[in-house]
């Protein structure tokens, strides 16, 4: 496929980058009319150069495949944790601020970064609400909680759950602890740092939260929505593991399903996902008072903005991808730090998951004899590592490169802090992500 096919999908992200700073109303008015015009530049030249069937194939499997159950599962997640709050005497000093940040990279392992993020990003608003300087919080939030955290399981990040359906052991990514801490502890001294200057700056000019005793009187209100996330987490889970199993596959071992359009189908595993999702988040939204939603600054104004931008990525970056997976044997990558930066670098702009699965079989296809066992061959487990922590650490250099990343940044917009542009986040990630991942490197994986 020709390199201009990626032009809507540059054109798609310069306007993302762009327009906000020069025309952030008429950007906002018109986004979806944008993204459908840069989606047809890609689809009627296709459709011109390969032929119609071919073209509405290719839309349809992007759409049903991939972003269909991308934006159901960001659907779900951000209304059942929306409906779930924190409320109690806790202000948002450093130390505090460092504690949220721990627990939910930890936890974004266990629920996965969606997850978490979504769970954690109106306590730490909340908590917050009386500073003036917030953004370089929410920076750190996306870099940690968002991304790094989701390294340890399946369950944290999709490129993992992908691993793990090709035949990655489950507990495998937990060797990745050691990277993980290490990431953890500079990053938040370096926030530490960061977030103490602007603290002693905001109570200086006279700014304090309006909590009597802080810490004393903590309490989780719609906590019954935790057994909805449990419900969320559990149908990806099942999904995966009902891919793998003969009962949903043919003859030929492709997963049954509900035929579309040619080759294009909507399997069982993923309709079995999608309904228990949205039963998930029906659920969750009748079972949980207006009240809890009106404490949360709760509306639909972030998901929609998430699933807009995100149907026009999806379709306009297939050509992008498909050009990736006709060359990735021939890129002469051989070494774990090439696997960790070409991995992490194209995962920056396009979707983690297909850019993992296109190296992970690159290596499998090498011909090692020893290593970790998959179905796409052996795989030294140095370079299973550098693999795994490129799609998954370095989706926060850009707010496009992890779902959570842009969902966050529009809760922030919405709760009033000013979040950075698209370069301006992409410049944080320069002066603080690049010198971490290049000790990474040295020391893990050269």
């Amino acid at each position: 496929m020709s390199l201009w096919f990626c032009i809507p999908f540059a054109g798609l992200l310069a306007c993302i980058a762009v327009l906000p700073l020069l025309r952030a109303e008429w950007w906002e008015r018109y986004r979806p009319v944008i993204v459908a015009a840069w989606s047809l530049l890609f689809i009627i030249p296709f459709a011109v150069t390969y032929g119609a069937g071919t073209a509405l194939e290719s839309v349809l499997e992007c759409i049903l495949n991939d972003y269909l159950t991308f934006i159901v599962l960001l659907f779900g997640l951000f209304c059942v944790a929306g409906n779930i709050t924190l409320e109690g005497d806790l202000a948002g000093s450093p130390r505090t601020n460092m504690v949220l940040l721990v627990i939910g990279t930890l936890l974004s392992s266990c629920i996965g970064t969606t997850g978490a993020s979504m769970l954690m990003v109106r306590p730490v608003i909340k908590m917050n609400a009386w500073r003036e300087k917030r953004s370089h919080i929410m920076v750190f939030f996306i870099f940690l909680i968002s991304n790094l955290g989701g390294c340890l399981t399946p369950i944290g990040d999709p490129p993992l759950l992908m691993g793990f359906s090709r035949g990655v052991p489950f507990f495998w990514s937990l060797r990745l602890f050691p990277i993980l801490v290490f990431n953890m502890v500079i990053l938040l001294f370096i926030f530490y740092w960061i977030d103490r200057k602007a603290y002693r700056k905001e109570i200086a000019q006279g700014r304090k939260p309006a909590i009597q005793k802080p810490g004393m009187d903590i309490h989780l209100q719609g906590a019954h929505n935790l057994f909805f996330l449990a419900m969320i987490v559990a149908s990806v889970i099942l999904s995966g593991i009902l891919s793998g199993l003969p009962f949903f596959q043919d003859a030929e071992g492709n997963v049954l399903g509900i035929s579309v359009f040619k080759e294009v189908r909507l399997t069982y595993p993923a309709l079995i996902e999608i309904f228990v999702i949205l039963a998930a988040a029906f659920l969750s939204y009748k079972t949980t008072g207006e009240e809890i939603r009106r404490k949360n600054h709760f509306t639909w104004d972030a998901i929609q903005e998430v699933a807009v931008l995100f149907v026009g990525i999806f379709i306009t970056m297939q050509p992008a991808l498909e050009i990736l997976r006709s060359m990735g044997s021939s890129l002469d990558i051989t070494e774990p730090f090439q696997m960790f930066w070409t991995t992490g670098g194209l995962s920056s702009f396009l979707d983690n998951t297909p850019t993992y699965l296109v190296f992970l079989t690159t290596a499998g296809a090498m011909g090692f004899t020893e290593g970790v066992a998959t179905s796409v061959g052996m795989i030294p487990a140095k370079m299973l590592t550098a693999i795994s922590c490129g799609a998954v650490f370095m989706g926060a250099n850009t707010y496009i490169g992890n779902a959570p990343n842009m969902m966050v940044k529009s809760i922030s917009d919405e709760n009033g802090i000013c979040m950075p542009s698209f370069f301006g986040y992409f410049f944080w990630a320069v002066r603080i992500l690049l010198p971490v991942f290049l000790v990474d490197t040295i020391l893990f994986f050269l």
